[in-house]
């Protein structure tokens, strides 16, 4: 099985520039290269929630933050030409359904115009050995079947979110046969992974950060979709799927140009009530979950899940935590949290915890 350990001990003292730093899983990643000896410059906004998982850890004062709008050429060329990445991880993104229907050209233009001038500076940067490009699990066209969509399946999307990241794939695919041919130095790759859950989520519109608020404020866990299904998995394993592809992409492992799932197994899918359910027992809260249907209109998946064969097969890469433990080490870090421990001693224990699993 790939071992994060050894992953980010080769990447120690790499210039890597990660996209989104300041985001939930930009922050997980940031810490994990950072403590591991990599130099890394985060590219990003300023945190949109408060909290916040990157103000918590203090990472502006473990790596280089700087904020641009990626939506900026100019802007995000400049970083580029005075860092010099050697790695770039782009997550940078809008990533939520609901409100991507409030304001799609917010969506479209971060999620397409961005993840293009990413790949626009790539190919100009002479220094880039190695691109992951995350998009997500829900570019794919969801046909509500029940088989894990392959990297290989129809892409498509009916909210303006899933549209976005099937269209950032579309822009991957035609730098791939424009600009990163098989004579180019930088070899890259697209990695599509979904449903994250971990401590120091605060985002609006997420299920267990929805729950941790209504029970700290002592009001009713309200469920709009309490059957969808979804691949939970912890932050910790796309994380560290995408940095087993960076590896492999920068020792010629794998093949330049293609795209990669991350996420559970097929089987072990799971109901958003569960989810729900489990937060609130966990926390002494058993009688706190409550039904309240979705009247705005807006679609939202309901059975969505990845097959992941390929990663497995490739990387040697599969999930090191069930449901139940990553459920345990997600509900325990909000508790302890609120209870008074700081996130950044929350974080590197649960992180050791995942590298001895």
């Amino acid at each position: 099985m790939a071992s994060l350990a050894a992953d980010t001990a080769y990447l120690s003292g790499r210039r890597i520039l990660v996209t989104g730093h300041t985001g939930f899983k930009g922050s997980w990643l940031a810490l994990i290269l950072a403590r591991s000896g990599a130099r890394v410059t985060g590219v990003a906004l300023p945190p949109s929630t408060t909290p916040s998982h990157f103000e918590l850890l203090g990472l502006d004062r473990e790596i280089e933050s700087v904020y641009c709008d990626i939506r900026s050429l100019d802007g995000l060329q400049q970083v580029f030409q005075r860092v010099r990445p050697e790695v770039v991880i782009h997550l940078a993104a809008q990533a939520f359904v609901r409100a991507s229907y409030f304001d799609p050209h917010q969506t479209f233009s971060t999620n397409v115009l961005g993840s293009l001038n990413v790949l626009e500076c790539v190919s100009r940067s002479p220094d880039v050995g190695a691109l992951v490009y995350v998009t997500s699990d829900k570019c794919y066209k969801n046909k509500e079947q029940m088989q894990g969509y392959l990297e290989t399946d129809e892409l498509g999307g009916i909210d303006p979110y899933s549209a976005s990241k099937a269209a950032a794939e579309h822009v991957f695919a035609s730098y791939v046969r424009s600009r990163f041919s098989d004579s180019s130095d930088v070899r890259v790759a697209s990695a599509r992974a979904g449903n994250v859950v971990g401590g120091g989520d605060w985002s609006p519109d997420r299920l267990i950060p929805d729950c941790v608020r209504s029970i700290e404020s002592n009001s009713k866990i309200e469920i709009r979709h309490p059957n969808a299904t979804r691949p939970w998995q912890h932050v910790l394993e796309p994380l560290s799927g995408y940095l087993r592809l960076a590896v492999g992409l920068l020792n010629d492992e794998v093949a330049s140009g293609e795209s990669w799932n991350f996420g559970p197994p097929e089987n072990s899918v799971h109901r958003v009530e569960e989810v729900a359910k489990f937060l609130a027992s966990r926390w002494g809260e058993p009688e706190r979950v409550s039904v309240k249907p979705d009247e705005s209109g807006m679609y939202e998946s309901g059975l969505l899940q990845l097959n992941c064969d390929k990663a497995a097969r490739l990387l040697a890469w599969r999930t090191r935590w069930s449901f139940e433990s990553t459920m345990l080490h997600t509900v325990d870090w909000y508790r302890h949290f609120s209870a008074g421990s700081s996130a950044m001693t929350l974080t590197l224990a649960d992180i050791e915890r995942y590298i001895s699993a």
